[in-house]
Order: C-alpha cells, then sequence, then structure tokens
C-alpha cells in the first residue's frame, strides 16, 4: 500500500519516533496492542477531559493521553510494515480508535465548558470524516493518503485548546448574536475551518479519481 503524508512535520515527528522508540519495542509487541495502549491512553484523557469541569488542571491529563494515543498511532503501522504484521483488521481497529478518541475528547471538553456546545457540534463530524475518507483511499485505491493536517497537527491543536482551557477563566468570553465564545472556541473554529477544507478537498479528489476509473473499466 502506498503510502502519501504531505505534512513535513508528520514525517519528522514518524523518523524520530521510529528511531528513537521503534526499534526498540520486544519482538513480543504486536502491532494491535500497541494500537490498544494508545487508546487507552485516549481513554484516560478523555476521562481527565470529563473530570476538569472540577478542576481545569486535570486537563494536564489530557495532554497527556493525547501524546501518548499519538506515540501509539505512529508505532503500530510501524511494528506492522518492519514486522510484516499488516492486517486489514489492524487497520480497522486504528482508525476506529482514533473516530472515537476525537469524537468523545470533543464531547468531554463540551460537556466542562472548555469549549461552548454550539462550537463543539460544528467539530463532532469533521475527524469522523476524515477517517471515513481516508479509509475509501485505502480500500478503493490501496493508498494511504494522510491529510495536510495529519494526526500531530490535529493533537496538537487540541493540546493547544487544553491549554487554552486552563490558561483562560471559567465563563469569560464575548457575545455574538446570542452566542458566547471563549478564546479556545476561536482556537476550534480557525482549525476547524482547516480541517473541514482539508475534508471537502479530499473527498472531491477521491471523487474524481473513482470516476476516473469507471470510466477505464467502462472503456474495457
Amino acid at each position: 500500500m502506498k503510502k502519501i503524508i504531505p505534512s513535513r512535520l508528520e514525517t519528522r515527528v514518524q523518523k524520530f519516533l521510529y528511531r528513537t522508540i521503534g526499534e526498540r519495542i520486544p519482538a513480543r509487541v504486536t502491532p494491535n496492542q500497541i494500537t490498544l495502549v494508545g487508546a487507552l491512553g485516549g481513554l484516560a484523557g478523555i476521562v481527565c477531559a470529563a473530570l476538569s469541569g472540577l478542576n481545569r488542571w486535570f486537563l494536564i491529563g489530557t495532554i497527556c493521553g493525547l501524546a501518548c494515543h499519538l506515540v501509539c498511532d505512529d508505532l503500530d503501522g510501524y511494528v506492522a510494515r518492519t514486522r510484516n504484521m499488516s492486517s486489514k483488521a489492524g487497520g480497522y481497529f486504528d482508525l476506529l480508535t482514533d473516530i472515537l478518541h476525537i469524537t468523545y475528547l470533543i464531547i468531554a471538553l463540551a460537556f466542562t465548558g472548555v469549549i461552548h456546545f454550539h462550537v463543539a457540534i460544528l467539530m463532532v463530524p469533521v475527524y469522523a470524516l476524515l477517517m471515513f475518507t481516508a479509509m475509501n483511499y485505502i480500500l478503493h485505491l490501496d493508498e494511504f493518503l494522510f491529510p495536510r493536517l495529519g494526526p500531530i497537527e490535529t493533537h496538537l491543536f487540541f493540546a493547544l485548546i487544553c491549554i487554552m482551557g486552563i490558561v483562560c477563566r471559567r465563563g469569560a468570553g464575548i457575545e455574538f448574536y446570542g452566542f458566547t465564545y471563549n478564546l479556545a472556541d476561536f482556537v476550534v473554529l480557525a482549525g476547524g475551518a482547516l480541517m473541514y477544507y482539508e475534508m471537502i478537498r479530499l473527498q472531491v479528489q477521491l471523487f474524481r479519481r473513482l470516476r476516473n476509473c469507471d470510466r477505464k473499466y467502462d472503456e474495457k
């Protein structure tokens, strides 16, 4: 499968992780086990986000959970490729945990007031749609295409939201057309706009390529 990573930051981070951690992972460890560790780290981060309603310093735990999920998300694929352990089930498990992690993290941040619900509902579908699009690239074109805003940019984006949640006073914000917006909301809206653009771009590109494949098939 052809792997396409437009993000230079993602490429550099992956190379660093492969060299410093990936080569030292014991032979008995499987890719699915690494994915599971990342999922548990992400779950811990979600729990900390939910607890941040009691104390905003719990968001530090969310940042740690994001870091754990990101590292494992890169290393499970490395182990699968280098040890010839790639599987369709593993790829599905990986994408599923990514979707669940980000979706429920957004919900937890909204419930505790780090971001407002009217902003969160705009973000809930976009990451799932990105993963859905990536899965279709895999199924139909045999390509693992990362968006230009890849996993590391997404995780840094949510880490920044958590930092804003710690720094900014709860309830502070500005009114606009009957809705309140805080600093974290503006970060979400800015990043969300870029992610929506990237998601739509990849879907349009996928549709055009699949249509060309259909035409070539019809010509035969």
